[in-house]
C-alpha cells in the first residue's frame, strides 16, 4: 500500500501529500461557497448550515468541514489523464452538492436526529424546509454543471456529463428505496445487499471518477475510471457499515446505534442473519418495530461471534483490489496514479 505520509515530487512524481488533497477541498468549498452567496438569504443559511460553514442563526462557524471524497476523487481522475482541475471546479461542485442533497433527504427518512455532532437540517426547520432545501440544491448542481461551458468545456462534453450526473442520480434513488424496503425484511441475501449499496454509494462515486476521466479528455480511459470508482465506492459503504457497528462516536461523528435500531440490513447483519449459530436470535430482534437500546448489546455479541466483522473486512480489501486493478488497466502512467491509490487505500482503512 502506498504510505500514509505521501508520495514527495521526485523523479517526475506527483506529490500526493494530505496538503494537496486539503488544497483540492479547500478549491471546491470556495467554488461551493460562491454559488451559495447567489441563492435567496432564507435557503441560503439552511444550505451554509448542513456544510458546516454557519449555525443555524446564520452566524459564521469554525467547524471540521467534510470529506468531499466525490470532488477530490473527480479532481484526481482529470489530473490523472492530464485534464485542467481548475476547468472542473463546477462538476466536482456539482457532485458534492448531489451528494449532500441526498445526506439531507437521508437524515429525513432515517429519522437521524445528528449528523457531524450538530442537529440534522430537518430537526431544526422540520421536514418539508429539508425537502424542499434538498430539491434546491439539486438545482443548483445542475446550474453548476452549465458553468462548464464558460469554462470552455464544450456544449456536447456539458451534455454528457449531465447525463452521467442524473444516470447517477438515478441510481441513488433506486439504491435508497431498496436500503428503506429492506429494513421490513430479514431474508436480503448477499448479493441483494451488493446490488443496493452499488446504487445507493457506487454510483454517484463511480461518476466522480469517470466524469473525471471524461472532462480531462480521457477518452476511453473514462470506462475504466467508472470500474475503479464503482469497486471503490462499495469498498468504502462496506467501511461505513463496519463504522456504524463498531467505529467511534468522536471520529464517526453519528451514533453508533443508529443503523441497528433502525434495523438497516447493513453487510455484517446480512451475513450474521445467515451463518450466526444465533440467527434465530437475531432474526427475532429484527423483526421487532424497533431494537430497543437494550439489545443493542446483545446483536452486537452476536455479529462478533459469527466472524461478521472478518467477512466484511475481507470484502473491502476484494474491492480495493479490483479497483485499483480497473486503474492499471487504464493504461495510464503509474505515476499519475499515486494519488488515486493512496486515496483507495485511505478510505478502505479510515476511521472516520
Amino acid at each position: 500500500m502506498v504510505g500514509r505520509q505521501g508520495i514527495k515530487e521526485h523523479s517526475g512524481e506527483l506529490d500526493v501529500t494530505l496538503k494537496e488533497w486539503t488544497g483540492y477541498r479547500d478549491s471546491v468549498q470556495d467554488e461551493l461557497k460562491e454559488i451559495s452567496n447567489r441563492t435567496p438569504p432564507s435557503l441560503r443559511n439552511i444550505l451554509r448550515y448542513h456544510m458546516g460553514w454557519e449555525n443555524e442563526k446564520g452566524c459564521a462557524r469554525q467547524g471540521k468541514p467534510g470529506k468531499f471524497i466525490r470532488s477530490i476523487l473527480h479532481l484526481l481522475s482529470c489530473r490523472a489523464v492530464g485534464g485542467d482541475t481548475a476547468q472542473v471546479l463546477p462538476s466536482a461542485a456539482a457532485l458534492e452538492l448531489v451528494h449532500n442533497l441526498s445526506l439531507i433527504h437521508d437524515d429525513i427518512q432515517d429519522r437521524s436526529h445528528e449528523r457531524h455532532g450538530r442537529p440534522t437540517v430537518w430537526k431544526l426547520w422540520g421536514k418539508s424546509q429539508a425537502i424542499n432545501i434538498g430539491d434546491f440544491m439539486f438545482a443548483l448542481a445542475s446550474l453548476a454543471l452549465l458553468k462548464l461551458k464558460d469554462n470552455g468545456v464544450p456544449s456536447e462534453e456539458m451534455i454528457y456529463s449531465f447525463h452521467l450526473l442524473t444516470e447517477a442520480c438515478k441510481e441513488l434513488c433506486e439504491g435508497q428505496c431498496l436500503d428503506i424496503e429492506f429494513e421490513n425484511r430479514v431474508d436480503i441475501t448477499e448479493e441483494d445487499y451488493l446490488n443496493m449499496i452499488r446504487k445507493k454509494t457506487a454510483a454517484l462515486i463511480a461518476a466522480s471518477t469517470s466524469m473525471g476521466a471524461y472532462l480531462g479528455k480521457g477518452g476511453e480511459k473514462a470506462q475504466y475510471f467508472h470500474q475503479f470508482g464503482e469497486a471503490l465506492g462499495m469498498a468504502y459503504q462496506i467501511r461505513d457499515d463496519i463504522l456504524g457497528i463498531w467505529g467511534i462516536r468522536e471520529s464517526t461523528g453519528k451514533s453508533i446505534e443508529g443503523d441497528l435500531r433502525q434495523r438497516k440490513k447493513t453487510l455484517p447483519v446480512v451475513y450474521a442473519l445467515r451463518e450466526s449459530k444465533n440467527k434465530a436470535k437475531l432474526k427475532r430482534l429484527f423483526s421487532q418495530r424497533h431494537i430497543g437500546v437494550g439489545d443493542i448489546p446483545i446483536v452486537v455479541e452476536i455479529l462478533d461471534q459469527s466472524g461478521a466483522r472478518d467477512h466484511a473486512q475481507n470484502l473491502i480489501q476484494k474491492y480495493c483490489r479490483r479497483a485499483l486493478e480497473q486503474l492499471e488497466a487504464s493504461g495510464v502512467e503509474r505515476n499519475h496514479q499515486a494519488a488515486l491509490k493512496q486515496m483507495a487505500n485511505s478510505l478502505a482503512e479510515r476511521n472516520y
